[in-house]
Order: structure tokens, then sequence, then C-alpha cells
């Protein structure tokens, strides 16, 4: 009688070492992947830990423009949290390997042309640049960084969840809109035009390879299309999940203030 055993056929030398190729093969580029996701990972958070920078450096120049005393001490307050921010994301670069010095430079200036395009003439004109340009800014890094691995994410949604930089802004500028029917008009036109240049610095971001990969991990990417209802050649290249998604922040973040987006 023969057992199941004897029918069973012993692999040949050749064909042992084609599955150890293989096996080596799948090893290796399971390695690379996890390579190219933490340094997609590290150029994400070089872009935060960036916004974080940039953001200090405006509510640090809020603060030193602000009309009065109090006001100044609650921005430059928000700024000295927008430090520790940022310094939680360098360390997150250390952690997985990178350059965070490097990743952190990678993103210097790249507020500028938006800052060139949008001079503030007014104290309320001021206060809504910063809600908006940084608010676009910060919807756009938590949803890059839902692609990112869960660690990395769970930081920024950490860092991005403190409200207390929109709350001041949106305090502020209720004060100055009250009962001022005509600001209230000039600042949703304000508004309108901020967040047109903001997302033309989303378009040049979502660009860069490995801001890309992220946003494809993060179901966002390039190839869902162009948005409905896009109003120029830069938001039309934006994926449209993330204009879909920006524009429907942007509206919400406008209707707080009693302003039509």
């Amino acid at each position: 009688m023969t057992t199941s055993a004897g029918n069973a056929r012993a692999l040949t030398p050749g064909q042992a070492g084609a599955d150890d190729r293989s096996a080596n093969r799948a090893g290796k580029d399971a390695a690379a992947a996890r390579t190219a996701d933490a340094a997609d990972a590290v150029e994400v958070l070089g872009l935060v830990a960036s916004v974080e920078h940039q953001a200090f450096e405006r509510l640090a120049d809020d603060a030193r423009q602000a009309p009065g005393p109090e006001q100044a001490l609650a921005f430059s307050r928000q700024a000295a949290r927008c430090v520790e921010r940022r310094d939680r994301v360098l360390a997150r670069i250390d952690e997985l390997g990178g350059d965070a010095p490097a990743a952190f430079g990678r993103f210097d200036g790249m507020l500028d042309d938006f800052d060139a395009r949008t001079p503030a003439s007014t104290w309320a004109e001021r206060l809504l640049k910063t809600y908006v340009g940084y608010g676009v800014a910060d919807d756009f890094c938590r949803l890059v960084a839902r692609g990112l691995d869960p660690d990395s994410a769970r930081l920024v949604a950490e860092v991005l969840d403190d409200a207390a930089r929109t709350e001041l802004a949106v305090r502020e500028l209720d004060e100055v809109c009250a009962d001022d029917a005509v600001l209230s008009s000039r600042l949703a036109l304000w508004g309108r035009r901020l967040v047109g240049e903001a997302l033309g610095v989303v378009q040049r971001l979502a660009q860069r390879p490995e801001v890309a990969r992220a946003l494809d991990r993060a179901g966002a990417g390039a190839g869902a299309g162009a948005g409905a209802g896009a109003g120029s050649q830069e938001r039309a290249q934006i994926p449209a999940l993330v204009l879909n998604e920006l524009t429907a922040e942007h509206t919400r973040r406008m209707s707080r203030l009693h302003l039509t987006a």
C-alpha cells in the first residue's frame, strides 16, 4: 500500500532554488516598499513642519502688528504653540531615520508666492488671510497624512487638531465685522481671492512625487480626475477629491464668520 507521503513529489534542486529566489525577490520588494513609504512620510512630515513654522512666523508678525496688548499676547501665545507642534513633527522624522532639517528646508518659501499675491492692507484682511491661508494648508496636510503609516498619520491628526488658532481668528473677526455689512462684503470677496491663491499652492504641492503617492494611498490621488466645476486650469489639475474636500472645508470656515464663500 502506497502512503500519501510516498505520492508527494520531492522538489528538485532547481525548483527549490527558484522558490528561494522568488522568496528573496518578494522580501526585497517588500523592504523597498517600506523604504519608499518611509521616504514619502519624511517628505510629508517635512511639509507639515514647514506649515507649522510658517504659521509661527505669521502669528508672531500678527502679534507685532496687533492693535492692542490683548491681541498681541493672544497671537504670541499661539505662535509659541506652533513651535511645539513643529518640533513634535520634526522628532517623528528623526524616528523614521530621516534628516529633519533637510525635510523641513525643502518647503522653505512655500508660501512666498501666496504672500506676494495677497498683501493685506488692514488688520481684518490680515486676520482673514491667516484664517483662510493656513486653514487650507492644514486641511491639505490632514488629507495627505491619511496616506502615511499609522503612527505618522496619528501624529499629524493630533498636531492639526488644535483649534485654538482658529478660534482666536474667528473671535477677532467676529468683533471687527459686528454690525458692519460693508466690511463683511469686502471680506467675503477677499476670502474668495485668498482661497483661489491657496489652491494654487496646493496644486503645486500635489505634483510633488512623494505627496502624490501619499494622496494615492489616502484614496485621493489624481486618478480621480479633475473636480467638477473647477474654475481655472490650476484647480482642474488638483485631484477631484482633494478639491472637493478643501472647497467644502473652506465653505464651512467662511460660514462660521457669516461670510459667503
